[in-house]
């Protein structure tokens, strides 16, 4: 985990602003958990934690000469579970 993350670069990279976690991925980056911007000091540095990351992710996305209508996942293989 490090404090700053480059949006679509890896699969490994994620980054926790309160309780929200933003995982890294090359085709998406995923947010889940809860993050409180209160209005005081420690609200204003998430708030901008928060716009660093997505303006670097604005960034990339609108720079993106073959930036796709929509990405297409590929689904995952199921194998048997050997534990049976």
């Amino acid at each position: 985990m490090s404090n700053t993350l480059r949006p679509f670069e890896n699969e490994q990279d994620s980054l926790v602003i309160d309780e929200l976690t933003i995982e890294n991925r090359v085709d998406q980056l995923e947010l889940y958990g809860s993050l409180a911007i209160t209005r005081d000091k420690i609200g204003l540095a998430r708030a901008l934690q928060l716009k660093q990351i997505l303006d670097a992710t604005l960034q990339v996305l609108q720079n993106d000469p073959v930036l796709p209508d929509q990405v297409i996942f590929k689904p995952s293989d199921q194998i048997d579970n050997p534990f049976k």
